[in-house]
Formats: C-alpha cells, structure tokens, sequence
C-alpha cells in the first residue's frame, strides 16, 4: 500500500506517530494498523456520543498496548450510544461497529462510524433521537 504524505503530516503506525518532514511517499510492505492524521479525532472534538464512540475506537487503533483497557470501554460505550438512538441507520451501523471491532477490524470501524457522522448531525440538528424523513 503506498500513502503519500505532505511535509509537517503525522502518520500513526502500529503505534508510533511519524511526521513527514517533506513530501514524501511510503510503501507498508506488510500488514500494518494505520491511522492518517486527517482522521485523527483530538479529545476536545469527541462532543457527541457517535464522536466519543470514534475517539475509543482510535485509541483501540493507536494504542495497540492499550487496546484490551480501550475495548472493555468501548463495550460499555457502544451499549450506551445504541440505547441513545432508536433511528436505524444509525443502530444498524452501530451493530456493524462492534462485529468490525469484534472481529479485530478497528479501521473499517472508524469508516462505518464516520460515515453515520451527517446523520448524528442531523438528528441532533432535529434535536430527536431519529432523522427527519424527507417526503417522496
């Protein structure tokens, strides 16, 4: 897999944090957990239950030291955060995130969870626990 990298960009690796000092482009040889920095999520952005759930989900990535701890919080997490919303896009692709985390597939995860992101907003735009409809 080659990634590219712009100058002053970090990369998380199995762990470590790497910052291009250049433009550079990298080849992972073999299989390797990685994080971009663009999907990074800093602790002061995790303000909603979908985005709490993602930061616990990148830790589990990040961290792989910490992950069994990141996993036993994420459980109780995700119960929580599916308990909180009753549209089924959004519990449909939280079902999907724990059977990728149970499965050893935290990036996938991330994917599903970010893309549940505009629906989160919208719901709580609406200030309900389900998206608005839209009419045929």
């Amino acid at each position: 897999m080659h990634l590219s990298l712009r100058a002053g960009e970090r990369i998380f690796i199995n762990g470590a944090v790497l910052r291009a000092d250049r433009k550079v482009t990298i080849e992972l040889l073999n299989d390797a957990t990685f994080l971009l920095e663009n999907h990074v999520l800093q602790v002061e952005d995790a303000t909603t239950p979908l985005r709490q759930l993602y930061f616990v989900v990148q830790a589990v990535l990040i961290d792989p030291a910490s992950a069994d701890r990141a996993l036993g919080v994420f459980r109780d997490l995700h119960a929580a955060t599916v308990a909180a919303f009753s549209n089924e896009e959004v519990v449909n692709g939280l079902r999907n995130v724990a059977d990728l985390v149970g499965a050893g597939r935290p990036f996938d995860a991330l994917k599903v969870i970010r893309s549940l992101f505009p629906v989160e907003a919208a719901i709580i735009q609406g200030g309900a626990k389900t998206a608005p409809t839209q009419a045929a």
